[in-house]
């Protein structure tokens, strides 16, 4: 009998990982291999390279992969810059207001970045508010949002929050022993810092910062609203879009940017190969906090005030468009008006239910499959569970762009199922990309919520008769609560604000989402307003998304819960019913 069980649940872990890889493989490996192939294949299908030398031996491709190149590393720097102090003040040192400030720093991750971009070019741009300002006092003008500079601009204000959360972490993570050793040493200040603490932090600097680079790399939107089309992921989509599917630079471009994505994230990783960061004591034995002095104090709050005006000067520039009837050479709207949000309203209602329902559903999915995968690579021994694991993390080095042309092309003349309808016209092309590029977030919070759920609690529910299914239904998932809502709330924002699959896999207005709409609104400076009308509308989702998902999954892991009772002998058991939640 117990044999027959067990050769049961063997059954449904294998049945629970073939669904799991169809999926993947269908939506995630074929589509990439076949953005290969095209690369390395000539019309009659004969293997080349000559694909590769025609891109490298052209001018513009050559400078498009430069400037990229130079861009991610730029942006990564600047946005080093910026988060660094910031993590190193608000966890060393005692003053008023950190936990406001490291909650402010993560604002920039809900706006898309190519809307923030067109508010930073309306107050730090040629004829932007900070140099009319500075022409007329002072006789000069900054040229931050000029060519590739504005890029570097915007991006590293977007993605410094990766770096500021992980070095966070880490910070509060280190052994404060460590720190007090070094200071009976003599050792204080910059070199305190530099050879004691930032190097026991690195894993997760490196961390933050290889996201960044990565991220930036990829980004579609930013330099296509600034104009700057002299990039490899604007070059790809403009071969794609204007040359058409079977030009083969495209492809050729959407390998290069798989390739540096990789060897960004590999590298990342073999900078800390070998390497002990480990230390005896955390959490309540990390770094002790120091009260500054009144100069320090000066200094690190002037320090703050600055990044933190910089942070929030895309939303502030964005609500401030949103309600500006003109705004142009002049530091501020020379009037205000609620027209915007009603174009909005009336133009784009369907934007924000597309929106909804795109992210939810993506969202939905990808918590279904991290906790199927977090499941099957902690609680069994199948063979496949770690390749799982890899392929769907390898998702998060395939830029949006790349998958989305691998759609095009892989399920190209695919019919949806009894009707005439290419699949690749459907909204639902547009819902599955979202769901693969966002599957290692809500993949790494069901790992790490599973990870904290002794398998003794799932062995008691077994031992008084509960079935595997009833034990993960009833015990393990609700105990997960709190990992896949946060996995459900990272892939729902970060869906949201996606700019990169929805340009190429939108065919239609009905079908469009709050991205989509606001990229077409900011292509003209007359559709501005309404562009960032609906941006300050695709933050409200964004904010409405978190709070309803908070409540759906706290109600529901709050009406079944598992918890020991005394049957009528006196022993101990677990009842599987609806036991109302008590604290």
């Amino acid at each position: 009998m117990l044999g027959l069980f067990r050769s049961d649940v063997r059954s449904g872990a294998w049945c629970a990982a073939g669904l799991v890889a169809v999926f993947l493989l269908l939506f995630l490996v074929m589509p990439v291999a076949w953005v290969f192939y095209t690369a390395f294949v000539n019309a009659d299908g004969s293997p080349t390279i000559g694909h590769f030398v025609a891109f490298f031996s052209q001018p513009l491709m050559q400078e498009a992969f430069f400037n990229s190149l130079y861009v991610a590393v730029m942006s990564t720097v600047f946005a080093s810059l910026i988060a660094v102090p910031l993590a190193y003040f608000t966890v060393r040192f005692q003053f008023r207001g950190a936990a406001l400030i490291q909650t402010l720093g993560v604002l920039p991750l809900i706006m898309p970045p190519f809307v923030g971009a067109v508010a930073l070019q309306l107050i730090f741009g040629r004829s932007g508010s900070i140099n009319l300002l500075l022409n007329d006092y002072f006789g000069f003008t900054v040229p931050l949002m000029d060519g590739l500079s504005g890029v570097i601009f915007v991006e590293s204000i977007h993605y410094f929050p990766f770096v500021l959360m992980n070095l966070t972490l880490a910070l509060r993570n280190i052994d404060g022993a460590m720190e007090e050793a070094a200071m009976n040493l003599g050792c204080r200040g910059w070199r305190l810092f530099w050879r004691v603490i930032f190097p026991l932090a690195l894993p997760g600097f490196v961390a933050g910062a290889s996201l960044v680079f990565v991220k930036v790399f990829d980004d579609l939107g930013t330099p296509l609203v600034l104009g700057t089309t002299n990039m490899l992921a604007p070059q790809a989509y403009l071969r794609i879009t204007q040359v058409g599917l079977e030009d083969p630079l495209g492809y050729v471009t959407s390998v290069i940017m798989i390739a540096f994505s990789i060897a960004a994230m590999s590298l990342s990783a073999r900078m800390l190969k070998g390497k002990d960061f480990s230390t005896i004591q955390k959490g309540g034995g990390a770094i002790q906090r120091r009260v500054l002095s009144p100069a320090g104090s000066l200094l690190a709050y002037g320090w703050i005030g600055l990044v933190m005006l910089l942070v929030l000067s895309p939303h502030i520039g964005v609500l401030l468009l949103s309600f500006g009837n003109v705004w142009s050479f002049s530091p501020l709207p020379d009037a205000y008006t609620l027209a915007h949000y009603a174009t909005v309203f009336q133009d784009a209602g369907s934007m924000i239910g597309n929106t909804m329902l795109y992210c939810g559903l993506a969202a939905g999915l990808d918590v279904v499959l991290g906790t199927t995968i977090a499941y099957l690579l902690l609680r069994t021994r199948l063979p496949v569970r770690h390749w799982l694991d890899v392929i769907a993390t390898a998702s998060l080095a395939v830029p949006g762009l790349v998958l989305a042309i691998g759609y095009l092309r892989f399920f190209k003349g695919v019919m949806v199922p009894g009707t005439e309808v290419l699949l690749t016209s459907t909204w639902v092309m547009i819902m599955l990309a979202y769901a693969v590029r966002r599957l290692p977030y809500a993949l790494r919070s069901c790992v790490a919520a599973l990870q904290q759920i002794h398998v003794s609690l799932e062995e008691a529910a077994e031992s008084v008769g509960a079935t595997k299914a009833r034990t993960i239904r009833r015990v393990v998932v609700p105990l997960m609560a709190g990992g896949i809502l946060a996995g459900f709330v990272t892939s729902f924002i970060t869906a949201a604000v996606e700019l990169s699959a929805t340009i190429m896999l939108t065919t239609s207005q009905s079908q469009a989402p709050m991205s989509y709409g606001i990229y077409l609104y900011m292509q003209s400076v007359a559709g501005r307003g309404p562009g960032a009308a609906l941006g300050v509308l695709a933050i409200v989702v964004v904010a409405l998304g978190t709070y309803i998902s908070h409540v759906v999954v706290e109600r529901t892991s709050s009406r079944f819960v598992a918890r020991p009772v005394e049957d009528q002998e006196g022993e101990a058991s677990l009842s599987f019913g609806a036991v109302p939640a008590k604290i």
